[in-house]
């Protein structure tokens, strides 16, 4: 379980992140939503120790992270898809999926896991990564992710700029992910509906805050559409 105890940033004298509390069950696919601009990002960004946090605890499984580097965090089960993917355009997709297991020396061919969630992928193994759509580029930055065999897997928007059948598709994989492989997902996301269809817990930033969470299958009735309606 991921645990976060009142975490605080700031960037200059503006207050970011206020007093962030929630926690993540295991095995499970948690949604987070907020308008833009409310911190969704940096919270993603603190988690994976890209951004230190001014104050605050994070704990996964026990373990306290929150003095870590972002490769001491991937090394103990955390793995993060950034918003605008940031593959490697030069790179083949085979070579942008090995990057992903870096960490792991023993690790010298893409995992045939990683091609069947994705088997465009594997047709395209030798293309280089910048060929791509952005589908395409998604699935790749997913895949990469997954090649360090994480238990958790942080995922900021996945579906922006991605074309209706392929942000369907990284559904469907979204939940194979969770029921037959027992990660655990945290998913940034802007499309109401998708979260909708996918969460089993939500959460909802506003002003860098927590404001409300609950259960996936009462989205509707707590009125989280209109908590993020612009």
């Amino acid at each position: 379980m991921l645990e976060v105890d009142s975490v605080n940033q700031y960037y200059g004298g503006s207050h970011i992140l206020r007093n962030v509390t929630f926690t993540l069950p295991t095995g499970q696919l948690t949604v987070l939503l907020g308008r833009n601009g409310v911190g969704k990002t940096t919270l993603l960004r603190c988690l994976m120790g890209v951004v230190p946090i001014r104050t605050g605890k994070i704990h996964w499984n026990k373990k306290a992270l929150e003095k870590l580097p972002p490769y001491s965090r991937v090394s103990n089960g955390l793995a993060y898809v950034p918003q605008g993917r940031d593959i490697f355009p030069r790179l083949t997709v085979e070579e942008n999926l090995l990057v992903g297991a870096a960490g792991n020396r023993s690790v010298r061919t893409v995992s045939d896991d990683i091609y069947s969630l994705f088997p465009i992928l594997k047709s395209m193994k030798s293309r280089r990564g910048g060929d791509l759509s952005g589908g395409q580029q998604q699935q790749l930055a997913i895949g990469r992710a997954l090649m360090g065999r994480p238990q958790l897997l942080i995922l900021d928007e996945p579906t922006e700029g991605v074309q209706p059948s392929i942000i369907q598709e990284i559904g469907r994989t979204l939940r194979h992910i969770v029921t037959e492989m027992s990660l655990t997902i945290l998913l940034v996301e802007q499309y109401y509906d998708f979260a909708h269809h996918l969460a089993d817990r939500y959460l909802v930033m506003s002003r860098g805050e927590m404001v409300a969470s609950g259960s996936g299958a009462t989205m509707d009735q707590d009125g989280v559409r209109h908590m993020i309606a612009v």
